[in-house]
């Protein structure tokens, strides 16, 4: 079931293929949902769950879609699965649910998803295609996640929500940095995070 090629579907994403590093896709959730960690894991895991069930769902009706209205097909199957993410979000963490608010519903334009299906799942079987839809999920997650962890640390002092900075550094005049909870701070902290992603992988850097 996982063949060196199987393998490379689901590994490369988290890495080398990284979809937000290499194609910065997915860069408008990056930069909206990470001011804490909860948020971030939570709207991480939608989307891997969207995008692995919606490329299997996509795969095994590829052969019986026009090709003149793939795309509003893909949108159908997506919203579907949205809406299904964001009413069991609103009945088992209803607090989250309502920071995500809008940004769950937003999953549908992802370009992640989008550029998923188009590539792969209509030119995949569904196991590979489910493979491809766990790794590019995570590998944006992990994204989410590293982000949100810096932007949450030094903007609150916090991690999940849990004091990390200890008492005794306000106390001799340390202070958290408001910077980081703003917007621009999430598009440069992604950068700082291409930047190193790019000097590790001298292939990706443009000539």
């Amino acid at each position: 079931m996982l063949s060196k090629k199987n393998k490379e579907v689901l590994l490369n994403p988290l890495s080398k293929d990284n979809p937000v590093l290499v194609q910065i896709l997915g860069i408008c959730s990056t930069l909206a949902v990470t001011v804490s960690m909860e948020p971030a894991v939570v709207m991480g895991i939608a989307v891997i769950a969207v995008l692995a069930f919606s490329n299997v769902i996509i795969s095994l009706i590829r052969s019986t879609i026009p090709t003149s209205i793939r795309i509003i097909v893909q949108l159908v199957v997506v919203a579907a699965l949205v809406i299904i993410v964001q009413q069991f979000l609103m009945a088992y963490n209803y607090e989250v649910s309502k920071q995500l608010s809008v940004f769950i519903g937003l999953i549908i334009t992802n370009c992640i998803l989008m550029g998923r299906l188009e590539a792969f799942a209509l030119n995949n079987r569904p196991w590979p295609s489910f493979l491809d839809g766990i790794g590019n999920g995570l590998g944006y997650t992990i994204i989410l996640v590293i982000v949100a962890f810096f932007r949450e640390l030094l903007g609150s002092g916090t991690v999940f929500g849990f004091q990390v900075i200890p008492q005794w550094c306000y106390d001799h005049g340390y202070e958290n940095n408001g910077l980081m909870i703003l917007p621009p701070m999430a598009l440069i902290t992604v950068a700082c995070i291409i930047w190193v992603h790019r000097a590790r992988n001298t292939e990706l850097q443009e000539n």
